[in-house]
C-alpha cells in the first residue's frame, strides 16, 4: 500500500512539514510496514518558498534588500536547480515588515522585491516563479520595477523612487534600462486574485485599508492608481484592469505581467508543478491533505482543492484531516477529496486547541487511519 501525504500548514501551530512526520507515524502505527510519500506543500501565500524548497531539496540563498520603507534588510529565495528559483514578494515587501504605527501604502514600495529578482537573474536563473502575497504596498509595482532598470519619470523628467504617493506623478515609463538578464528569464506569478488595477475592486479599495490605509489616503492613490494605469495605456496600448490579477500586492501584478511579460498562475498549481506532484502520486492507493480551516474559501485555489482535483484526474481516493469546518466546506467534496476528519476531538475552546494542536493532529490521524482500515476490511 502507497500512502500520500501533502497537507497544508495549520497556521501558527502545526507546519505542512510536521503533518508528514506525524502522518507518517500514524500510518505505521496503525498499518504497520507501508510505503509513505510526504511532500511539504503551500498554496502560493506565506511558506510557499520553504515549502517548495524542503519538496525540492533546495537551497536557501540570503540576499540583502531595503524592506517596505527602504530600510535595510535580509531575504532570501530558494535555488531548486541551476536555472530554477522561486520567491516571495513578502520576503522583501510584506506587511509584517513594517510597524503596526507606521503603516500607511503611500510610502511603502516594493523595491525590495525587486532587488531580490535581480540577485536572482544575476546569478544565472531563467526560470523563476514568484508568490505575491502578504504585500505592505500599493506602489503599482513600480519599486519592484525600478530596482530592475525601468525608470519612472514625473513632468519635469526626475526619476521617482517608486513608492504609492508617486503614482500620481508619473508622466513618462523609460523602460531602455531593463536589467538583460530580466529580458532572458521566463516568470511564473503565483496569484490566485482576479482583482484589476483599478476600480471598485481593485488593488487599492480591496487590500489598502488592511495596509493602513485611511479613506483619503485609499481615495489618493485610487486617484494615483488611475493615473498610472492611463500612462499605461498610453504607453504600452494595453490597460492592465482587462488583465485579472493585475491589482494582486498592490498592484505588483500588473508591473509583472507588463514589464516582464510574466505568466499569471494559480498558486497551489504552481507548487504542484514545481515539486512534480503528478509524479509522486503515481501507483498512490490513498492521499491524505488537510488545512487549518476548511470552508467555502477552500475551493478557490488552496492546497485541498488543488491536491483533490490532481487525485480526481488520476482517480485516487482522497482523505482530509482539518483543524475545523466552516460555513460551505462541503462544497469541498467537489474537488476529489472523499472525507474529512477533523482533528478536535471533543468540544473545546479555539485556545485549547492551538495550545494543543501537535497532540491533537497526530491523535486525529491515528482515528483516521483506523477509519480507512475499517473500509478496507468491507
Amino acid at each position: 500500500m502507497k500512502l500520500v501525504f501533502a497537507s497544508d500548514s495549520f497556521k501558527g501551530t502545526v507546519s505542512s512539514e510536521q503533518t508528514v512526520e506525524f502522518l507518517t507515524k500514524a500510518a505505521h502505527e496503525v498499518f504497520g510496514p507501508c510505503e509513505t510519500v510526504g511532500v511539504p506543500v503551500a498554496d502560493g501565500g506565506e511558506g510557499t518558498t520553504d515549502a517548495v524548497i524542503l519538496a525540492r531539496k533546495g537551497k536557501k540563498v540570503y540576499v540583502p534588500v531595503h524592506g517596505p520603507l527602504m530600510e535595510d534588510a535580509i531575504a532570501y529565495y530558494g535555488k531548486l536547480s541551476e536555472t530554477e528559483a522561486v520567491l516571495e514578494m513578502a520576503q522583501a515587501s510584506g506587511l509584517p515588515m513594517v510597524p503596526e504605527e507606521l503603516r500607511n501604502p503611500l510610502n511603502t514600495t516594493t523595491y525590495g522585491t525587486g532587488e531580490l529578482v535581480k540577485a536572482i537573474v544575476d546569478a544565472g536563473f531563467t526560470d523563476i516563479s514568484i508568490a505575491i502575497g502578504g504585500s505592505a504596498t500599493n506602489d503599482g509595482g513600480m519599486g519592484f520595477a525600478s530596482a530592475l532598470g525601468i525608470r519612472f519619470l514625473d513632468k519635469d523628467g526626475n526619476a521617482l523612487e517608486g513608492k504609492g504617493s508617486d503614482l500620481e506623478k508619473v508622466a513618462h515609463i523609460d523602460m531602455s534600462g531593463l536589467d538583460e538578464n530580466v529580458k532572458k528569464a521566463h516568470f511564473t506569478v503565483m496569484c490566485d486574485v482576479t482583482n484589476p488595477l483599478c476600480g471598485k475592486d481593485g488593488a487599492t479599495y480591496t487590500f489598502g485599508k488592511q495596509k493602513g490605509g485611511t479613506p483619503e489616503i485609499l481615495d489618493q492613490l485610487e486617484k494615483g492608481m488611475c493615473h498610472y494605469r492611463d500612462v499605461i495605456i498610453r504607453e504600452f496600448g494595453v490597460n492592465p484592469d482587462d488583465t485579472p490579477g493585475t491589482g494582486a500586492a498592490g498592484g505588483l501584478g500588473a508591473a509583472l505581467k507588463i514589464f516582464l511579460d510574466a505568466e499569471m498562475k494559480s498558486g497551489i498549481e504552481t507548487v504542484l508543478d514545481l515539486i512534480d506532484f503528478d509524479s509522486l502520486i503515481e501507483n498512490a492507493d490513498l492521499i491524505v491533505t488537510g488545512e487549518g480551516r476548511t470552508d467555502w474559501q477552500s475551493c478557490f485555489g488552496k492546497v485541498m482543492q488543488g491536491v483533490g482535483d490532481r487525485a480526481k484526474k488520476h482517480n485516487i481516493p482522497v482523505t482530509a484531516l482539518c483543524g475545523g469546518l466552516g460555513k460551505g466546506y462541503e462544497q469541498i467534496y467537489e474537488h476529489g477529496i472523499d472525507s474529512i476528519m477533523t482533528t478536535v476531538d471533543g468540544p473545546m475552546a479555539l485556545a485549547k486547541a492551538l495550545d494543543n494542536a501537535e497532540d491533537l493532529y497526530y491523535k486525529g490521524a491515528i482515528r483516521m487511519f483506523r477509519m480507512v482500515r475499517v473500509g478496507m476490511k468491507l
